[in-house]
């Protein structure tokens, strides 16, 4: 079955109902083994009529046609940014603060704020567990202050994203169905396979050029062989380091 080409129809919903822009957001590298937790966000407002051609949920596009896209995106869209938590920060805040975290980042780089949120999925992981904090409680301490990549020392003193979340309307698989989503998707994508590319040049043991930090049975193996890296999230069960044979 092939799947659906997405539209606007949920993106001018919003906009008549009396909103003027919406923000749409995705994530990526959520069930990474290794490097960063990232959020790609996309503004749509009621200058955006149609469809991006060629646009789709990231999964469904190869890194070519994705990579294409990326400047379409920002010409198509008002605006659009990513944000990215490091390896530690997954560790230290757990994954889903993390995401939190990377998505108030790629929001804080928007030169326009939106009155609404259109969230892929079924849980609204973007909005603050607490009034005024980014994070539950006792998470802070592990957040970065250093913004400016992917690689990001943990420590306290964080300085966190001055921004102000609206209202969020959660969609399961609105990546397929809503073109906004699809376009912040991708997004997301291209930046993090870029920045894990970037990595596998660091750490070229683990073959992350090609697996993006995902568990392929190259990856496990060089990390049974190898053991993880600092870009590795330390805090999942990750296969352990064999013991090399002694010989006799």
């Amino acid at each position: 079955m092939t799947p659906p080409r997405p539209t606007l129809r949920v993106e001018k919903r919003l906009l008549r109902e009396g909103r003027l822009r919406v923000l749409c957001a995705d994530e990526c590298g959520r069930g990474s083994l290794g490097g960063p937790a990232s959020a790609g966000v996309v503004v749509i407002d009621a200058s955006v009529t149609r469809p991006l051609p060629g646009l789709r949920d990231s999964k469904l596009l190869t890194a070519g046609a994705r990579e294409a896209l990326v400047p379409q995106i920002h010409r198509w869209a008002v605006a659009g940014a990513v944000g990215h938590a490091a390896a530690s920060e997954v560790d230290a805040l757990g994954l889903t603060a993390a995401l939190r975290l990377a998505a108030h980042r790629a929001i804080a780089r928007l030169p326009v704020q939106a009155d609404v949120v259109l969230l892929d999925g079924n849980h609204d992981w973007l909005t603050p567990p607490g009034q005024g904090t980014l994070f539950g409680p006792g998470d802070a301490a592990g957040c970065s202050s250093d913004r400016s990549g992917p690689v990001l020392a943990v420590g306290p003193g964080c300085v966190l994203p001055d921004v102000v979340i609206p209202e969020v309307v959660t969609m399961i698989k609105a990546d397929l169905h809503c073109a906004g989503v699809a376009a912040a998707s991708v997004l997301a994508k291209v930046e993090r396979d870029a920045l894990m590319v970037e990595l596998a040049e660091r750490y070229p043991q683990y073959g992350w050029e090609e697996n993006k930090g995902y568990a392929s049975p190259q990856h496990l193996d060089a990390l049974r062989r190898h053991g993880p890296c600092v870009e590795h999230r330390r805090s999942w069960r990750l296969p352990t380091q064999q013991t090399p044979p002694t010989g006799g």
